[in-house]
């Protein structure tokens, strides 16, 4: 694994879009992306009684933005931490890196598809300066926004 520091000024954007929970929000916004040729790159879904918040992180962040604000998707957006696994095995690893970092992890979840057969992880963490360096410490690619844009 090539180590490959983080920028701070190019991380990983979330954006957590708020949508009514009915059938067909999540289709419509992925639909209005496809159109536009902007890809989602990971995906989880978190279903409320009512309400429905659809976490992802895209290839094209500025084109998703206007999307959402001229389609009525109120969304918010964050940095996350993404870190390039080659198989289901790093995560284990992965998981023993931010645990001797004593980093807190909120949630993860993965990327649909990643270049080279690799796969992605997407980390909502405590302190994602310590935990990309511990990652980067123990042979892992930390990616930053520019490397999941196609």
């Amino acid at each position: 694994m090539s180590k490959v520091i983080q920028s701070a000024t190019d991380p990983v954007k979330q954006f957590s879009v708020f949508t009514e929970n009915r059938v067909g929000r999540l289709s419509d916004l992925t639909s209005l992306f496809r159109a536009n040729n902007v890809h989602v790159m990971a995906l989880t879904v978190l279903d409320f009684t009512d309400t429905t918040i659809l976490r992802l992180v895209v290839d094209d962040t500025d084109k998703a933005r206007e999307l959402m604000v001229n389609n009525d998707f109120p969304y918010t957006e964050c940095d996350v931490l993404a870190v390039e696994i080659s198989d289901e095995s790093d995560l284990r690893e992965v998981l023993a890196a931010l645990l001797e970092a004593e980093i807190n992890i909120h949630y993860v979840y993965s990327f649909i598809k990643r270049p080279e057969g690799k796969s992605a992880l997407v980390l909502n963490i405590e302190d994602p300066d310590v935990a990309a360096q511990s990652l980067n410490t123990h042979g892992f690619r930390v990616l930053t926004q520019s490397d999941i844009t196609r």
